[in-house]
This record gives structure tokens, C-alpha cells and sequence, in this order.
């Protein structure tokens, strides 16, 4: 049987890796972003390659009732979500006091309140079902403290924390919820969070292969999935004999471009 996979943030990056992967496993999908066109080229090419259904849907998902018309969408079209995929978001660079609020605010919108309300949406049927994946994209940088990325640092701490509650409360509904968590990785991100030109996206893992270890984890119930290796090292082995009040210096020293 088919299963339909809603991916936000599903225009580039992870999403669009998650959506080929999804396509590859005879996966019928929907896919959510702003760029239309984008979706429409994606749609073209998974509809053509491997055969599936897709739909897109136009979004911004920062704006008001943005959660309840992509809800609103699959229950038009008699579409039952089997696996959501909450992807989309975006960070920004520079000390918290002199970048303009409301980009942060936008920020905490995607990230977190998009996010919680799409996760609450389409558990209600997932529940009565009692099946369901829930994957979403978390970073490392939710392990720790963000001095010039304050914000999207502590919007991922929220994913985390979130999907790890969830999981549990999901388990005795067969419902099973993954925070993928990645380092850097080569997308648009560096570009819209304003750090091209540094140093912390030069060794970046690919779309690709962050995707596919995402969805592995997904399909296996992980709960966290740190997909770079190192890091995974550092956060879990290393990190807690680190004294508290010296980390958020390095991670700074690290996000100085």
C-alpha cells in the first residue's frame, strides 16, 4: 500500500531529498512551499520518474491560518497523511539586539509554531488510525546555546525537546516521532541566514546523504538522529564534560565569519 508523505520546506535543501527519496519507495506525496514554480519542476520530475501522485501546495506557512489551509487542502482531496515531515524553517546571523525583531518572531513562527500546529492537526487522524511517522528537522544546533544565532539555536532546542516528548506520549498509538538533527549542511540556509563566506559550511554534508539518514531513522521509530557522525561524538561524549559557561563562547567563535 502507498504511503503519503506531506513535506513542508519541500522546495530545495532536505525537503526536496526527502520528497525524491519518498517518490524512489513508491511514496505518493505532498509537497508545501512558497516558490510554486519550484514545486511544480520538483512535481514534474517525481510524477515522471517514478510514477507517483504528488500535489503541491502554496505556502507560507509564517502567515495566519497557514497550518489549517494545508490541513484544510488533504481533507478537500480525501488525502489521509501516513508520514508528516516538518522540514521547513530558516535561521538568521548576527547578536539578537541588532537584527530586527521581526525576523525573529517570522522565525519562531516556521520553526516552532507552523510546526506544532501541523503536528497537532494531523495526529488527530493518525491517532485514530493508529499509525504514523512524524519527522522533523531539528539541528545540533538545538544540543546547545547560539550567541549570533540565538534564535534559530533555541527554536531547534524546542524540536528536540518536542519531538522527544512526543515520542513518548505517541508510543502506545504506534505513532513514532524522529528529530532529525544535522550539522551544516549544503543548502539555501547559508545564504538566507546571511554566513556565506565563512568557515562553518566549507566541510557541509550534502542534502542527499542527511536526507537519507533521516528517513532511515524515521522508518526505524529513532528518536534523535545526530546524521554527522562527529558531532554526534561531540554532542554525546564530549559536550557534558565541557563546562557550561565556556560553550556559548566557542559556538560563537565558530558562527564568526
Amino acid at each position: 500500500m502507498k504511503k503519503l508523505a506531506l513535506i513542508t520546506g519541500a522546495s530545495s535543501g532536505i525537503g526536496k531529498e526527502l520528497a525524491r527519496i519518498h517518490a524512489s519507495k513508491n511514496g505518493e506525496l505532498i509537497l508545501v512551499a512558497r516558490r510554486i514554480e519550484e514545486l511544480e519542476k520538483l512535481k514534474l520530475e517525481l510524477e515522471s520518474q517514478f510514477k507517483v501522485k504528488v500535489w503541491v501546495i502554496e505556502q507560507d506557512l509564517t502567515v495566519k491560518n497557514a497550518a489549517a489551509n494545508v490541513y484544510n487542502f488533504t481533507k478537500k482531496n480525501n488525502l489521509e497523511i501516513d508520514y508528516l515531515f516538518n522540514n521547513a524553517g530558516f535561521g538568521g546571523h548576527g547578536f539578537f539586539v541588532d537584527r530586527p525583531i521581526t525576523k525573529d518572531l517570522e522565525m519562531i513562527d516556521l520553526n516552532v509554531s507552523a510546526l506544532v500546529e501541523l503536528s497537532h492537526l494531523f495526529l488527530q487522524n493518525m491517532k485514530i488510525r493508529k499509525a504514523g511517522k512524524i519527522l522533523n528537522t531539528a539541528s545540533t544546533a538545538g544540543f546547545l546555546p547560539g550567541p549570533l544565532q540565538a534564535t534559530y539555536f533555541a527554536t531547534k532546542a524546542f524540536v528536540v525537546s518536542f519531538s522527544e516528548a512526543l515520542a513518548h506520549e505517541l508510543k502506545p498509538h504506534n505513532i513514532s516521532v524522529t528529530a532529525l538533527c544535522p550539522g551544516p549542511v549544503k543548502t539555501e540556509f547559508e545564504k538566507t541566514a546571511g554566513m556565506t563566506g565563512g568557515n562553518l559550511f566549507e566541510k557541509a554534508a550534502s542534502a542527499k546523504s542527511t536526507a537519507e539518514k533521516g528517513y532511515r531513522a524515521m522508518e526505524k521509530g529513532k528518536v534523535i538522529c545526530i546524521s554527522d557522525p562527529v558531532l554526534n561524538i561531540l554532542i554525546q561524549y564530549i559536550m557534558p564534560f565541557i563546562p557550561k559557561v565556556i560553550i556559548p563562547g566557542m559556538v560563537q567563535k565558530m558562527q564568526t565569519i
